[in-house]
């Protein structure tokens, strides 16, 4: 369905009271979204004998999905500006449900991978207008709560995402594990169906593509401490399971239980950042970023206790979770016209800064050891929260 483009108010209009149902619904589709994007994690080996691959060939379904994803948040906001956003979502709910049938029903690797590749292009279109879509369902002083809402559904996908997977596939193989996507897939597009409203286009003040925003003052500094944010988190965070096997010697039920632990301490931290978020928006762009170096340097002193690394570990969760939250919030506050083009520029550079931080980490792991990649990530996590502390208060234009 098209519409025309709302040109007599180029900023999204205001609502007086909020549509929680609409933003529940969403967070239903974040839980899913994640759910199919991280499940492959915990059924590598059973993916790769019966498509007749080798596991790395199939651990290749992140890289693919993360691929599409960064290449549809750089676009979306373009190829769809005349649609009624409404419609692109549920267009989008419903990729995600072929999505899971293709991988499920798979007869090869190719069909696989195509499915994966649908899967990223949900991620990258969904995130891209997240935040967009939030400041047109509530009112801006429960925007930061509306996101948190989101990013508590991402928090606790991930943490139940992999071992949910490894159980299913115990029981009903890899197959049934990924088919339990599609039915919580119609849930999810019945929900947003019922309760979203009409969402009719914005035209945004400036053309360019989403790269416009960089024009904006302060967006370019805050765009490159994300980067940097990410970079330093997943520079750690892709090697925690090992470090706890090899440095900490935990075993296999106490790693299950530092791991939720940590997944639990995230879904608390975007409540929290939520109600925190109402006030002194460019101290919270900056402190996690300090708070996440002290934890890397931290789990390096102290990273052999047990109960050490597990406290640790629970505040990195409770932080990095939260982390997020706060720089969506930036994204509403300094780009109220234009949040999709905003938010898209948004994915594609975390989607980035992941795969350059967890490929930095890996290479430092190999090479020099987790004291050296852990405190190159506390490194590079001083310089982000450096970055907000520059570029913050300049995007926001000084505003607390």
């Amino acid at each position: 369905m098209t519409s025309s483009i709302t040109t007599a108010n180029t900023s999204a209009p205001k609502r007086a009271t909020a549509n929680w149902a609409a933003v529940g619904a969403l967070s239903l589709c974040v839980g899913t979204l994640i759910a199919s994007e991280f499940m492959p994690v915990s059924l590598l080996t059973p993916i790769a004998t019966d498509l007749q691959v080798s596991e790395g060939r199939a651990g290749q379904a992140i890289a693919v999905s993360g691929f599409f994803a960064v290449i549809t948040s750089l676009c979306i906001s373009t190829t769809t500006r005349r649609l009624d956003r409404k419609a692109v979502l549920l267009a989008l709910t419903g990729v995600m449900i072929v999505s899971g049938l293709m991988v499920a029903l798979a007869p090869n690797a190719g069909v696989f991978m195509a499915g994966r590749a649908l899967i990223g292009v949900v991620i990258g279109g969904f995130w891209s207008m997240s935040a967009a879509t939030v400041m047109r369902l509530v009112p801006s002083h429960d925007v930061p709560r509306a996101l948190g809402l989101l990013n508590g559904g991402n928090a606790l996908a991930t943490t139940i995402a992999a071992p949910l997977g490894s159980f299913l596939g115990q029981y009903i193989g890899w197959r049934g594990a990924f088919l339990c996507v599609v039915p919580l897939g119609l849930l999810t597009l019945a929900g947003q169906a019922l309760t979203l409203p009409r969402l009719p286009p914005i035209a945004p003040k400036t053309s360019g593509g989403v790269f416009r925003v960089l024009r904006r003052p302060g967006v370019p500094i805050g765009m490159a401490s994300v980067t940097v944010l990410f970079a330093g988190q997943f520079a750690l965070f892709t090697y925690t399971r090992p470090f706890l096997e090899t440095v900490t010697r935990v075993d296999v039920a106490s790693l299950s239980l530092i791991l939720l632990a940590m997944g639990l301490a995230g879904v608390a931290g975007t409540w929290v950042m939520g109600l925190l978020l109402r006030r002194r928006l460019h101290v919270l762009l900056a402190a996690p970023s300090f708070l996440l170096a002290l934890m890397a340097f931290s789990l390096i002193a102290f990273g052999a206790s047990p109960l050490a690394a597990a406290g640790l570990l629970a505040v990195w969760g409770l932080i990095s979770t939260a982390a997020p939250v706060a720089w969506w919030t930036w994204v509403s506050k300094t780009l109220p016209d234009d949040a999709e083009a905003g938010g898209g520029l948004m994915v594609a550079v975390i989607q980035l800064a992941i795969t350059l931080g967890a490929a930095l980490g890996g290479f430092l792991v190999d090479s020099r050891g987790y004291a050296v990649a852990f405190g190159a990530a506390g490194a590079i996590l001083c310089g982000a929260g450096v970055l907000a502390t520059v570029g913050a208060r300049r995007a926001l234009g000084r505003r607390p």
